[in-house]
């Protein structure tokens, strides 16, 4: 069986794997999970994988719950392992949006999370990692990861939640959700991009 990720395609045999690791750990496993999710950013592991898993191993409402904690931890964790190693990391994870990014989020910092968040420009990783580069306080960076993967969480936790009813009602829906976040996403791409690309011409004016 074949679900979407963003523009690509995954082996839900991957988010079933994820699923017998952690309920293995019994009344541990949202525990394990938020840990998995925690350092996920270390080894860039996709995040989309491990949504879907939070999805199909707790349900919708406490799947939710789950991926958003681990996603605020592991965003943390690589925004302050950018503060502390940046110049060591800036050179291991080189990006084309990476100086861009930092020059934009000066003056715009909440703002410009909020939008990459929302529409996936640039790897979730990177933005973290980006946002630890820059002088945004963690404050803003926080509240606003949690505002921007919102709609990204509940469409992914839903899926994963539904993925065994193939076929059914709750199925089709929780697909035409994610091709619905997909296609908005794709929208708003381009008009995200010209905001980043005023930014970036306003820095350099400055």
């Amino acid at each position: 069986m074949l679900v979407f990720y963003k523009m690509g395609i995954l082996s839900f045999q991957q988010v079933e794997t994820i699923k017998t690791f952690v309920l293995s750990f019994g009344l541990l496993a949202p525990f394990v999970f938020i840990l998995l999710f925690t350092l996920a950013p270390l080894i860039f592991f996709p995040d989309g994988i491990l949504a879907l898993a939070g999805g199909l191993i707790f349900g919708f409402y406490a799947g939710s719950f789950y991926i958003m904690i681990g996603a605020l931890c592991g965003g943390t964790l690589s925004f302050y392992l950018a503060r502390v190693y940046g110049t060591w990391l800036r050179e291991k994870l080189a990006h084309e949006k990476l100086i861009n990014f930092q020059k934009s989020v000066k003056k715009h910092g909440f703002i410009m999370v909020l939008l990459l968040r929302l529409v996936p420009l640039v790897p979730f990783n990177i933005i973290s990692y980006s946002a630890g580069f820059s002088t945004i306080r963690y404050r803003d960076f926080f509240f606003a990861t949690l505002l921007g993967m919102t709609p990204g969480v509940l469409v992914y936790a839903n899926i994963g939640a539904q993925s065994l009813a193939f076929g059914t009602k709750e199925f089709y829906i929780a697909v035409a959700l994610l091709l619905l976040l997909v296609v908005v996403s794709m929208v708003l791409k381009h008009s995200v991009k010209k905001r980043l690309d005023k930014y970036e011409e306003h820095s350099k004016e400055a």
